[in-house]
Formats: structure tokens, C-alpha cells, sequence
């Protein structure tokens, strides 16, 4: 009578790669915080930055009903009363005439508006409650504007789509520590008793 003898080393093969194929999983879900921070190109050094001819102009969000002082960019995750920012970066756009402008896409509804002005201050500051707007894709444009002419540049805002990206990443990093022992553990195991089994020779 023939005896097996490859259906050991099979079933162990097996077992390891479903291990090895759940830990990558369970690493892709547990740890997408980590490269939530900003949209935008690699080499962009502030997603939240608007270039309006040669000048900056950055913004930030806020809602503090919702989520106290945390500061939000492209993506706010809760539908509310909002507070816009936007800071200019440099002196350059203070005396010129700038025009800011909130828009829900792709109808193009205008949900903020802040005629052409001088801002010597160099910040502005705007409240939209988008809740009467609803949850979509919005433009946030900056433009100058001179002698019927318009520099208009904008980024895109996600408002009340994407969930929150969760702060407990110390968190899950030690699960994931704890999570790779105890495959690594399992995987010797099963190795030992492979290795210290009857031979079949």
C-alpha cells in the first residue's frame, strides 16, 4: 500500500501562505490613517496652499461644534457650520484686488462669496453651514482681479463624504506587532512539529 507522503508539506504550505495573505489584509485595513494626512501630488509641500499667480494663499477649515479646533484642508469629514481661513502667505496680494469664492460642483452652486477686495490684513475669514448645502465635491477659488481680468486658482474640498481618519494609531500599531508575533509563533510551530514528526522514508 503507497503511502501519501506529500499531502503534510501541502496542508503546511497552504496554512502559511492564508496566514501570510491575512496579515497583509489585516495590515491594509488597520493602519490607513497613516496616509490620510493630505490629497495632492508627492512632491506638493501643503495640499492646503493655493497658488494664485506667483503667491500663496493657504487654507484651513474648521468646525467647531462638531470637532472643537481641529484643523481640516481638502477633506472635512463633518457636515455643519464651518469656518473658512485663508491666510496669505506673502505681502504680495495685499494691495491687489482678490475675490474669494465657495462653490458646491459640479452645478457650480455658489455657497460663499467674498467680493473682489483689497485685504490688508492678509486673512479672511468666512462661516458656511454646508449642512444646507449637502454632502459633495465643493471649490474653494481664490482669484485676482484687475481691469476686468481674472487669475482664478482653487482646490478641491470633499465636505461630509469621507470618514474621519481615526487618531488611535498607537493603537492599532501594537496590534499589528502583536498580530505578527503570533503568526510568526504559529509558523514555528507548525514548523517544529513538521520537522520533529515520524519519517516517512
Amino acid at each position: 500500500m503507497k503511502k501519501n507522503i506529500l499531502f503534510p508539506p501541502l496542508i503546511n504550505t497552504l496554512a502559511c501562505s492564508c496566514r501570510a495573505l491575512g496579515l497583509f489584509g489585516l495590515l491594509a485595513v488597520a493602519l490607513p490613517s497613516a496616509v490620510y494626512a493630505h490629497r495632492g501630488a508627492n512632491n506638493e509641500v501643503d495640499a492646503c496652499n493655493i497658488l494664485v499667480g506667483h503667491e500663496r494663499v493657504h487654507f484651513t477649515a474648521y468646525t467647531p461644534a462638531l470637532s472643537n479646533d481641529k484643523e481640516y484642508c481638502q477633506i472635512i469629514p463633518h457636515l455643519g457650520s464651518t469656518n473658512l481661513v485663508f491666510d496669505y502667505e506673502g505681502k504680495g496680494l495685499r494691495n491687489l484686488t482678490v475675490e474669494f469664492e465657495v462653490t458646491k460642483e459640479p452645478e457650480g452652486i455658489r455657497v460663499f462669496y467674498l467680493e473682489p477686495t483689497k485685504i490688508k490684513s492678509g486673512t479672511v475669514n468666512g462661516v458656511v453651514d454646508f449642512s444646507k448645502f449637502g454632502a459633495g465635491n465643493y471649490l474653494a477659488h481664490v482669484a485676482i482681479v484687475h481691469q476686468d481680468k481674472s487669475i482664478d486658482s482653487h482646490i478641491p474640498l470633499s465636505i461630509g463624504l469621507e470618514q474621519e481618519a481615526s487618531d488611535n494609531l498607537p493603537i492599532k500599531s501594537l496590534f499589528v506587532v502583536v498580530l505578527i508575533a503570533g503568526v510568526v509563533y504559529l509558523m514555528k510551530r507548525a514548523a517544529g512539529k513538521h520537522a520533529a514528526g515520524p519519517s516517512d522514508a
